[in-house]
């Protein structure tokens, strides 16, 4: 038998601090038939010791469910680890610079892939020229995606891959980076795309994140890059892979193995590149941005999806985006009812730009609010991309996690890789000390976002906790003390005493330590030891 179709160990963890609700003081945990099957104290622990396949002393770690993270793109993650990384680039020289050397040790490669470059954070703001791209790739072909993966700087020779688009100079978006993306992705071999994924998830795994939802679509990734990836996952012990196809063909979805005609189907772009769709122009450009969808058109989808049982979502990151989706899920609860279309559990990718009245929709309409506290992180604050890009007031409002919550809003968290790195514990900090004080959760909050959430959003709510009967999904972590950390300093004073019987979690307050992950287990097969543990 394979290891895939080998059962499980039956495997008892003691001596260590486990992240449960089923008992809050839990020392040691029993996994058999790849569920979580008992958790408990140290005492109780030994009328379990014989009757395993293996014990493994925890030595005071940390056992946590593991983490999902509900929005990744995983080829372009892994090509970004394996291939051009411009985001730790300070400026337009340095990124030229680092191109000329991936163009040098890559000489046989087709077409030359780079990703991150971010022109807002260098000192005059300027991406580099098609000119420049020429001169630093010796003339091949090059595609480099901003770090919002929403427009693209190309050299002449890839255009020349796309001759209707002409002679086009400075970044491209909508269509035309579309059409450059498709070129320059259609020139991966197999053999790259197998080695890229294949990297994503070793990496994933080894940051303690047992799940992963894949965002594929046609205007994303190819439709041999999406079964390729949900194959692989199959076959392979490593992360699950819950993939979204954003096309508007529930047929298809279905077809390629969907969960759901969802994920990054357009409503419209990013605040980066100018293209998220907003109700007032952007502070430093004289229009509005740019819409793919209407109230209407997503009307129709998700009624398409709630008649077929399949899960819609759309990517919609401006407030005029944001009220469209609204606008047209509504118009479709009207239709089909809106008990059926709470049950779907209909998603929202990224949902930055919310008002009191759009979060309010959010929970009338069952929507999941699938959010990336890092975008906060690295664009927020008074001096960020977002003040740059809608002035300081509008830009206060951005990614209210504290208001989706008090609504009731279901939260999933995720990185939106490459986009923003795999960094579950970096996510979960970012929500909880968020630049804007009032939009901060408590890092309870955001861990179960980020771990439970993540299977609520995908309909399963047994699942992302520690408790009998789960699926053992978990990692363990080499971490300090486990603190209580909230908003509220009342609640965490509350919270800290034993009485309260809340189990605490790693101290995130930002510039300690995160916690290393030492091993990552996937429905009790483990799919990562860190070397030396």
């Amino acid at each position: 038998m394979s290891e895939r179709t080998t059962p499980p160990k039956t495997v008892l963890l003691r001596r260590g601090e486990v992240h449960s609700p089923a008992d809050p003081f839990a020392t040691a945990m029993v996994v058999e038939h790849g569920q979580v099957a008992w958790v408990g104290s140290e005492g109780a622990a030994d009328a379990f010791a014989d009757g395993v396949d293996e014990v493994i002393d925890l030595d005071g770690a940390l056992v946590t469910p593991a983490f999902t993270d509900a929005h990744i793109h995983a080829t372009a993650t892994g090509l970004a680890l394996t291939g051009l990384d411009l985001s730790a680039a300070r400026d337009l020289g340095q990124a030229l610079g680092l191109v000329r050397e991936f163009a040098a040790a890559r000489p046989h490669d087709r077409v030359l892939l780079g990703h991150g470059w971010d022109a807002a954070r260098w000192p005059g703001g300027r991406p580099p020229t098609r000119a420049e791209l020429d001169e630093a790739t010796g003339g091949r072909p090059l595609y480099l995606s901003r770090i919002d993966v929403h427009s693209a700087v190309v050299s002449t020779a890839l255009l020349d891959m796309t001759p209707q688009l002409g002679p086009v100079d400075g970044p491209l978006t909508a269509d035309a980076h579309h059409a450059v993306r498709a070129a320059a992705l259609a020139a991966v071999t197999p053999g790259q795309r197998d080695e890229a994924q294949r990297a994503a998830l070793a990496h994933a795994a080894s940051l303690g994140i047992g799940s992963v939802h894949e965002c594929g679509g046609p205007e994303i990734s190819s439709e041999d890059d999406f079964t390729g990836l949900l194959r692989l996952a199959a076959d392979e012990p490593g992360p699950r892979v819950v993939g979204y196809w954003a096309e508007r063909d529930v047929d298809k979805a279905r077809e390629l193995g969907a969960a759901g005609a969802a994920g990054d189907l357009f409503v419209d772009g990013a605040l980066g590149s100018h293209t998220a769709c907003l109700h007032e122009p952007y502070a430093d450009a004289g229009h509005t941005g740019t819409a793919y969808l209407d109230a209407a058109d997503v009307a129709a989808h998700v009624v398409a999806c709630t008649e077929a049982g399949l899960q819609a979502g759309f990517h919609a990151i401006g407030d005029a985006a944001v009220t469209a989706v609204v606008e047209g899920v509504r118009a479709a609860a009207d239709k089909v009812g809106l008990a059926r279309v709470r049950a779907a559990r209909h998603r929202v990718e990224h949902a930055e730009m919310l008002t009191p009245e759009t979060v309010a929709a959010f929970a009338e309409l069952g929507l999941t609010a699938s959010v990336q506290p890092a975008f906060d992180a690295l664009w927020g604050g008074e001096d960020g991309m977002y003040a740059q890009r809608l002035g300081a007031d509008r830009a206060r409002a951005l990614n209210p996690f504290a208001a989706l919550l008090r609504a009731g809003v279901p939260l999933a968290l995720g990185s939106d890789s490459p986009v923003t790195p795999l960094d579950p514990w970096g996510t979960v900090r970012a929500a909880a000390f968020h630049r804007t004080p009032e939009h901060r959760v408590s890092v309870r909050a955001a861990f179960t976002a980020h771990t439970r959430g993540g299977w609520r959003a995908i309909g399963r709510d047994d699942a992302g906790v520690l408790v009998p009967g789960a699926p053992a999904d978990y990692a363990v972590w080499r971490t300090g003390e486990l603190v209580v950390q909230a908003p509220d300093d009342r609640v965490a004073r509350w919270s800290t005493d034993p009485r309260s019987g809340t189990p605490g979690l790693p101290d995130l307050t930002p510039g300690t330590d995160l916690p290393v992950c030492l091993r990552t287990v996937v429905g009790g097969r483990t799919v990562f030891v860190r070397p030396g543990e």
